[in-house]
């Protein structure tokens, strides 16, 4: 079978939207996404500018979905080194130095962690919360395991637990950004003040 010329747009909406997100992907990764333009994309992809408007609102819906895209490859690892941890304190705690870790490495998705984003963050998240609805895609089916067993303290919903969390996440970027991601001080502050708003109260 003769491979698809990968200028072609697909006639499927979606696997036409995952083209153009991939053109996207490797402009942004490539000038910065500052730099990057849609007739940038609209090259990268080999469509006209007003094509990428019938799949993407503007430019930043699209930046948004390419967030999306890549915290959701994110989270499969995530998910995975989070699920080896016996208990929720670990889950928790392990967990989130690792998300922060590695979400603050990544180019894009740092653009809704970073400090230094924080004006294009609220452009692009706007009235979604989209930093809060990942967190909760990430960390939901974790919490209600833990809410299962008995390890999560009752009376807070998911929502909330992940609005806090995303909370919390950016204030460990800035930290992990200025001093050695290694260093237990991290945990232990953790362990201290986030840690006991999610453990029930000891009996």
């Amino acid at each position: 079978m003769a491979r698809r010329n990968s200028n072609v747009l697909s006639t499927d909406v979606e696997e036409a939207r995952g083209q153009i997100l991939e053109a996207a992907q490797s402009t942004f990764l490539h000038f910065g996404v500052a730099k990057t333009t849609m007739d940038d994309i609209a090259k990268a992809a080999g469509v006209s500018r007003p094509t990428i408007y019938r799949y993407f609102r503007d430019r930043d819906t699209l930046i948004a979905e390419l967030i999306r895209m890549r915290s959701r490859k994110l989270f499969v690892r995530g998910t995975k080194f989070v699920l080896e941890r016996d208990s929720f304190r670990d889950q928790l705690i392990d967990g989130l130095m690792f998300m922060v870790d590695h979400g603050r490495k990544d180019p894009l998705i740092r653009l809704i962690v970073g400090p230094e984003h924080m004006d294009l963050a609220t452009t692009v998240v706007g009235t979604s919360r989209l930093a809060s609805t990942l967190t909760l895609e990430m960390w939901g089916p974790i919490f209600d395991r833990a809410r299962e067993r008995g390890e999560l303290r009752p009376g807070i919903t998911n929502e909330q637990a992940c609005e806090w969390l995303a909370l919390v996440q950016l204030i460990l970027v800035g930290r992990l950004d200025f001093e050695d991601p290694t260093d237990p001080a991290h945990r232990q502050l953790l362990e201290t003040f986030v840690l006991p708003a999610f453990l029930p109260a000891a009996g």
